[in-house]
């Protein structure tokens, strides 16, 4: 028998918790409670003649172009293809759609006379900024920095956001062992012809199954996929091992205590391994949930720790936001649920945020020009829609909505594992921010298949494991009608159970 979520029950957890659930009506503008409809496969016909199309235009490799999309037609928390296949859309856009499609009020604020010369001019941000420049920043970013964060860097996507936040992680280090010697002349020299002392041996230490980016710098942080780093020169730098926990958590609170501490042994050998080499770590960077490695979670106590490792190690600390910024865990930034003494020296963003960039502590500053520098510095069309999603976050408390609708999502998850124990494991999650794990990836890809052409649309993360990253105004009618989709394509594929 499906279970479904009723108007009962969402009502009974509205009376339960301390936060109430929100109508479609009441996050969107204008209501969002359509629902999917499916005219053909998913790609359909012309999603995949506009491949071959585009194949002779543009590289384009196996497997990335999912679906062509009818943005015109897409709204809210639908995406409706070129097919005109109408789905609940569930990864949006690789989590970076913050607000669900054609939102009122970004098209309001695009269609805004005082904001379109932004639009058309697109300054160098570095140079030649435009007079509200800091008035922008200020009432977006910094309206929402984390704390104890008083400075942020602007970039345009995420890896150049994880590139520049690592270069100005090793300018402070060498700062810091120059003290208050001037740089000298041997330095400027070598800089130039990447030679010691001026291109020093320095490293940044990642983490097994993390993911910083594709750029070269990043790439050498990043250890998801060996195809992603195949035939690309890498750095050689630490890679420390990520906690893998075991689920559920409160069965295996010794065990995944003994792992933590495993990694965390790992990180302190592998900080003096690298300073006996003559490559001391300059910057441990890490994200609050290894999205693309697997959605991989480990204890707010494993972070504090590492976290006092980085000072007692004079290492700066990053946290990569890229996928968990921006409120899809209940709260703005995921790092905020480890409640740190000490806040992260950067924090880098993207995605939800609508700009890239990272923000960092005042003593990281880096105070000569043109280092952490290019000619856009992001856009600030882009700060514009940000600006526009920071007002709707508050306005329509929207970290409530994904703490309430984030517990239905998991118990729906946690439902699916109960009844199809052979199919379902390692359930986690924190607000919306969700995922599940298959017994293989040829079960994962059939499951997501399987979705998109019944009207959801998932992601896929790690080796065997799907991933759900709605929008903000993702709320209790979408997933009850996930529920409906869930339960009738598990059925197709597993058989009805009881």
């Amino acid at each position: 028998m499906a279970m479904f979520i009723s108007k009962t029950c969402i009502a009974a957890l509205s009376r339960s918790g301390r936060r109430s659930v929100q109508t479609a009506a009441a996050l969107f503008p204008g209501g969002d409670d359509d629902r999917p409809d499916m005219k053909t496969v998913c790609p359909g016909p012309k999603s995949l003649a506009m491949v071959e199309d585009l194949k002779e235009v543009q590289q384009v490799g196996m497997g990335e172009v999912y679906f062509f999309v009818d943005y015109q037609k897409s709204r809210g928390n639908y995406v409706v293809d070129v097919d005109q296949n109408k789905m609940l859309d569930m990864f949006m856009q690789i989590s970076s759609i913050p607000l669900g499609y054609s939102h009122p009020e970004m098209i309001k604020a695009l269609q805004d006379p005082k904001n379109m010369s932004s639009f058309v001019n697109r300054p160098a941000l570095g140079a030649l900024p435009p007079a509200d420049l800091s008035k922008t920043i200020r009432d977006g970013l910094i309206a929402v920095a984390p704390p104890g964060l008083e400075r942020v860097r602007t970039m345009a996507c995420g890896s150049c956001a994880i590139e520049n936040a690592m270069k100005a992680a090793f300018i402070w280090k060498k700062n810091l062992d120059r003290g208050d010697r001037e740089v000298s002349e041997e330095e400027l020299t070598t800089a130039l012809i990447n030679k010691l002392p001026g291109s020093p041996k320095l490293s940044a230490l990642s983490f097994a199954s993390g993911f910083h980016g594709r750029t070269l710098g990043s790439l050498s942080t990043s250890h998801t996929k060996a195809l992603h780093k195949l035939d690309i020169p890498a750095f050689d730098w630490p890679m420390a091992p990520f906690p893998q926990l075991k689920y559920p958590l409160d069965q295996f609170t010794k065990e995944n205590a003994e792992e933590e501490a495993r990694c965390l042994d790992a990180v302190t050998r592998l900080i003096s391994e690298s300073s006996d080499k003559g490559s001391p770590v300059a910057v441990i960077m890490i994200e609050p949930v290894q999205a693309e490695g697997g959605d991989n979670h480990a204890s707010a106590d494993f972070f504090r720790k590492l976290r006092k490792i980085a000072e007692e190690n004079k290492a700066a600390f990053l946290v990569d936001e890229v996928q968990t910024g921006g409120g899809p865990t209940g709260k703005m930034w995921a790092h905020e649920h480890w409640e740190l003494d000490n806040p992260p020296d950067f924090v880098t963003f993207s995605k939800k945020m609508l700009i890239g960039g990272y923000y960092h502590k005042t003593e990281m500053s880096v105070k000569e020009g043109m280092r952490i520098f290019n000619t856009w510095l992001g856009d600030p069309a882009k700060l514009v829609l940000l600006n526009v999603f920071v007002t709707e976050l508050k306005a329509k408390n929207l970290l409530d909505n994904v703490i309430t609708t984030g517990a239905l999502l998991k118990q729906i998850l946690h439902d699916a594992e109960s009844k199809y124990p052979d199919v379902f494991s390692r359930t986690r999650g924190v607000g919306t921010f969700c995922a599940t794990s298959l017994p293989d990836d040829v079960t994962r890809v059939k499951l997501v298949q399987s979705l998109r052409n019944n009207g959801v649309v998932v992601g896929a993360c790690g080796s065997e494991s799907i991933r759900f990253r709605p929008s903000l105004t993702f709320g209790a009618s979408h997933a009850t009608q996930f529920r409906e989709i869930f339960d009738i394509t598990l059925g197709q594929m597993f058989g009805e159970r009881s």
